[in-house]
Parts: C-alpha cells; sequence; structure tokens
C-alpha cells in the first residue's frame, strides 16, 4: 500500500543535513546555527538535488517557535517585564519607527511604492526572539539585567508586529494594494480593526493573567501528582501548543506570544523548572527545523543579481538600527554595556520578518525581489550575529580607552549614578555593599534592615534604585563591574561586598575593584555551579554559595529539626 511519507521525509533531511552541516559549521568554528542554514539552502527548492517539503518545514519551525516561545516564558515572568518597561517599551517603539524609516528611505530609491516600503521597512524594524534566545542562552546571559532587557524589548516588537498584522490587510487599498477582499481599505475598516485587535489582545492578556496563572499551574500539579514523567512532559507540551492554538484561534494572537504568555502563567507553579528541563530537547530539535526552514526559503541568486540592494539591507539590519538602539540606550541613561548588548541583540530579523513579507505579497503590496531581500538578510544577519555577540566587551573595552565620549556618556550628568549628597556619613562607613537587588537581593536586604545593619544597593535596574531611593534607601544605579559604581557605593569604607546577582560574568571585576580599594573587604558570591564556585574560591578568596547547595543545607536542616520535634516511636 503506497503511502504519502512527505513528513516523515522533510524531519529526516531537516535534521539529518542540519547534523551533519552544524558539525562542519563548529568544526569551522563557526555557529552551528550557519551550518542549519546551509542544510536548509540544500535542500530547498533553489537548489539542484533533493528538495524537502517547504510548507511542512514552515509549519514543523512554527512549532519550533512556540516550544521556544514557551520556554522564554518559563524564564520571564510579568514582574521582569514591568522592571523593564522604562527602557523596552520607548525603546522598542523608537527603534522600529526609526528602522522602518530606512527601509522605506532605500525602497524610495529604488523606485518602489509607499506600501512596498513601509512592508519592507516594517520587515527590517524586527528582530528574531528565537535567534536572541540562542544567543543569551549560549552566553549564560538569559537570567542577567541585559538578557532581560533585550528580551523585553524583543516582547513588544512583538506585540506591535501583532498590531501591524491586524491593521495591514485595512490599511493595504490606500497604501495601493488590493486589500484582504480584493477591495481597496477604507477609513471605517481600519478603525473598526485596531478596535477588534486591541480588544482582542485585551481579551487575551487579562484572560492568562486572571484564570491561566490559577489554572495552569494547578493542572501541572495535577498531572506531577500521578507520578508519571511522560504524563508530566505531555502536559507541558500539551499546554505550550494548546495555548498557543487557541490564543491564535480565539484572540486572533500569534503563536509566538500565546506560547510566551502560556510559559509566563505555567512560571507561577513551582514546577517550572522541571517543565523547563523536560521541554528542553524537543525545543533544541524544533529550534534547528526553525533554521533549516529558513535557508530552504532562500534563492541564492539573489546575492549575485542583486548585491547593492541586499548590501543595502545588510547594512540596516546590522548597524542602522543597532544603532539607533545604541544611542537611545544611551540616551535612557543606561550603561554602555546594556547599549552594545541590546544593539547585537537588533542586529538580526527573523520569524516576524517572514510573516510580514508575506502577509504583504499576499495584499499585493511587496515584490518578489522585497521578499528575496529579507530572506537573504535574514540568512546573513543569523549568520553573524553571534560574532557581534563575541566582540561586545572587546568593543566596549576599545570604547572606554579610546574615546573620552563614550565615557562621558555612559555615565554623565545622570543623578542615579552618584549617591545623594545628603547620605549621612554614618551609613556609608562599614556599610555593606550589595550589588543586585533582585530576588536574592531583596531577601539580603531584608535581614539586613532587621538587624539594622547600614547598605547601599548596585544595581542596574534604574527604575529600582528610583523606588528604593523614595524609600530613603541608599542605592546606585549601574555595573557594578565598573569601578565608578563601587565607588559611588563607597566600597572603600565598606566592611562587606555581597554579589546577589545571578550574572557571575562579572563577578571577577567586581571583587578586584573592591579588593583595590579596600584590601580588608570580605566578599560573598552567589552562583549555580559547582566548578563556577571552585574559581571563584581559588581566584578571588571570598565566600561562594551554591544555590542547590544551600538549598540541601536548609531542607536537611528542616528535616532534622522536625525529627527532634517529633514524639519518639514506640
Amino acid at each position: 500500500m503506497h503511502h504519502n511519507i512527505s513528513l516523515i521525509t522533510t524531519i529526516a533531511a531537516a535534521l539529518g543535513f542540519g547534523l551533519l552541516f552544524g558539525m562542519l559549521a563548529v568544526r569551522v568554528r563557526l555557529p552551528a546555527l550557519v551550518g542549519y542554514l546551509a542544510a536548509g539552502v540544500l535542500i530547498g527548492p533553489a537548489t539542484p538535488g533533493f528538495v524537502a517539503d517547504v510548507a511542512l518545514a514552515s509549519q514543523l519551525a512554527e512549532i519550533g517557535v512556540m516550544l521556544l516561545m514557551f520556554g522564554v516564558g518559563l524564564h520571564f515572568s510579568l514582574d521582569d517585564l514591568m522592571e523593564v518597561k522604562g527602557i523596552a517599551l520607548p525603546g522598542a517603539v523608537l527603534q522600529i519607527t526609526v528602522a522602518t524609516l530606512m527601509g522605506m528611505g532605500v525602497s524610495y530609491l529604488w523606485g518602489w511604492g509607499l506600501g512596498a516600503g513601509l512592508v519592507f521597512g516594517l520587515s527590517l524594524s524586527v528582530a528574531s526572539t528565537v535567534v536572541l534566545l540562542r544567543a543569551l542562552e549560549d552566553r549564560g546571559q538569559l537570567d542577567s539585567f541585559n538578557g532581560r532587557i533585550a528580551v523585553g524589548w524583543l516582547v513588544v516588537e512583538d506585540l506591535v508586529t501583532v498590531l501591524v498584522l491586524v491593521l495591514l490587510p485595512a490599511l493595504a487599498g490606500p497604501l495601493g494594494g488590493h486589500g484582504a477582499d480584493g477591495g481597496h481599505g477604507a477609513g471605517d475598516s481600519l478603525w473598526l480593526a485596531l478596535g477588534k485587535t486591541l480588544l482582542s489582545v485585551g481579551a487575551f492578556v487579562a484572560f492568562m493573567l486572571l484564570v491561566g496563572r490559577k489554572l495552569f499551574p494547578w493542572f501541572l500539579w495535577r498531572v506531577a501528582k500521578t507520578g508519571s514523567r511522560e504524563l508530566f512532559t505531555l502536559a507541558v507540551i500539551a499546554a505550550a501548543v494548546g495555548i498557543a492554538y487557541g490564543s491564535s484561534e480565539l484572540f486572533g494572537v500569534s503563536f509566538a506570544l500565546g506560547a510566551f504568555f502560556a510559559g509566563m502563567v505555567l512560571r507561577e507553579s513551582s514546577l517550572s523548572h522541571r517543565a523547563a528541563e523536560e521541554t528542553l530537547p524537543l525545543r533544541d530539535a524544533f529550534s534547528v527545523l526553525f533554521f533549516v526552514s529558513v535557508g530552504m526559503l532562500f534563492d541564492p541568486r539573489v546575492l549575485v543579481e542583486h548585491p547593492l540592494e541586499l548590501l543595502a539591507v545588510v547594512a540596516i539590519v546590522l548597524f542602522g538600527k543597532s544603532l539607533a538602539a545604541f544611542v537611545l540606550v544611551l540616551a535612557l541613561r543606561y550603561p554602555l554595556n546594556t547599549a552594545i548588548t541590546v544593539s547585537a541583540s537588533l542586529a538580526q530579523i527573523g520569524e516576524f520578518s517572514f510573516i510580514l513579507a508575506a502577509l504583504g505579497m499576499s495584499l499585493g503590496l511587496l515584490p518578489d525581489l522585497g521578499q528575496n531581500l529579507i530572506l537573504a538578510g535574514a540568512i546573513i544577519s543569523i549568520a553573524v550575529n553571534p560574532l557581534m555577540f563575541k566582540a561586545i566587551n572587546p568593543l566596549q573595552e576599545w570604547l572606554r580607552s579610546k574615546s573620552d565620549l563614550a565615557r562621558k556618556l555612559e555615565r554623565s550628568a545622570d543623578p542615579l549614578a552618584e549617591l545623594p549628597m545628603t547620605v549621612t556619613h554614618e551609613r556609608l562607613t562599614g556599610q555593606v555593599v550589595l550589588v543586585g537587588y533582585g530576588r536574592v537581593g531583596k531577601r539580603i536586604a531584608e535581614a539586613l534592615d532587621k538587624q539594622g545593619v547600614h547598605y547601599v544597593v548596585a544595581e542596574q535596574n534604574r527604575e529600582m534604585v528610583e523606588e528604593l531611593r523614595r524609600r530613603d534607601q541608599p542605592a546606585v544605579a549601574g555595573n557594578a563591574a565598573d569601578p565608578a559604581v563601587l565607588i559611588q557605593a563607597h566600597v572603600a569604607r565598606a566592611s562587606m561586598l555581597v554579589i546577589a546577582t545571578p550574572d557571575t560574568f562579572h563577578v571577577r571585576a567586581m571583587i578586584e575593584t573592591a579588593k583595590a580599594l579596600n584590601p580588608s573587604i570580605r566578599c560573598v558570591v552567589r552562583t549555580h555551579s559547582e566548578e563556577e564556585a571552585r574559581l571563584l574560591r581559588e581566584e578571588t578568596g571570598g565566600t561562594v554559595f551554591v544555590g542547590e547547595r544551600e538549598l540541601a543545607r536548609s531542607m536537611a536542616e528542616h528535616v532534622l529539626h522536625g525529627l527532634e520535634e517529633a514524639p519518639a516511636a514506640h
């Protein structure tokens, strides 16, 4: 009996060639995802030989996007998003505006119409959350403050893109297209579409926050109580894909955003870490399918036939919108490292760009060349993006050493970068310098408050620093790896430096500065790795607490204390 095995063939080819080319890329010191993209080009319709099913590959890639965004939600709570709203919201909106105008400008020079330029510019303005997450996870920066800003920034971009996807059909007629119904849109349909979009998104968010935050964690607990690991994994995958699909069908929200909110509500459960671990292998496999599917859509002829146009696209994606974001972050008075990290995060385009381009073509707005240029720009930028992340620290050091302007821009005229003159001398002598005011830092601060111990907080989140100052708590904004931050915290007169941030990348620089200014200072550090803890003890001589070990110690003490209080068995 004949069987249609195109799905099996597509998966086997994508994973097999992805593995082969991924290994070759790693051997020549390139990111593995470059190999995945090359594999997609090889099995795509634009190259001779075997051709996989592009439609099936795109659907499989969509599942990968769902699972990856679900994983983001498991790590990124609503509180995290609110913490960075002061930079992510205005920054993302302004950066999208600037990048869209750049795209419209070059398209005008090519003789394209207003509609084509708008779709083209918007497609170049939105970065890929999938690519960003892979980059941050590879560098262990997903939980860092800069990582939360970058993810929050792209979440805002995704929300803006969802709005554009709904409004574009209504605008297609006035912009020179044929509209979703083949007509010429009108003003009433535009306002009606806007109202429906806001209502749908608002209803979805309200449902997830009011009902989902209670229902889905409860459901996960019920499944976990069965003791079946298989059912637990199935429940997590079903929740991720099911909520993503339901959000699209019922509320008109994209699969990616639906899965993201699913992860956010499941994060309320204490089983969220287990859920993240159980889905990790599947997320990795489907993320490979995503990159392979991107490669399959690429037509290499655009490299030869339109090199100047492609060069303009790459320049906008890699440098134009990144430079705009860099200036915006510095204008919002965030540190140089944050500005460079956000710039590197945005120097690529991905899944939402493809969706926008496809919609623009279906509405008769974007020419075929526009889609090919967007795909080519995506592949080049995705391949180059890991290298831009590697250049963050060298670029930061070079700017600081060569440019007085860079040093001035980083901290000039920033009232939060310096302690107020009203802080008394007694509170800045023998105090504790607390780096990081997250979940761990807040609990340490509460304990210090109860004991009447003076402390100064060094925190990168400006909104948090403003809140602390309103409560008359000394705090300084900035990355404590910058000596100026610890100097402002008066570390030279402190009795102890407590590094409560999960980002251990800059720990050594913080301790070196503290020891140079105050050789007798005691240092306390947190980490999640035994190997990292050993290295930090050897290199810094500080006291290092490993999260899992301290949790086990506290649980053991509780158990032993409970046994002592329990009546003796007869």
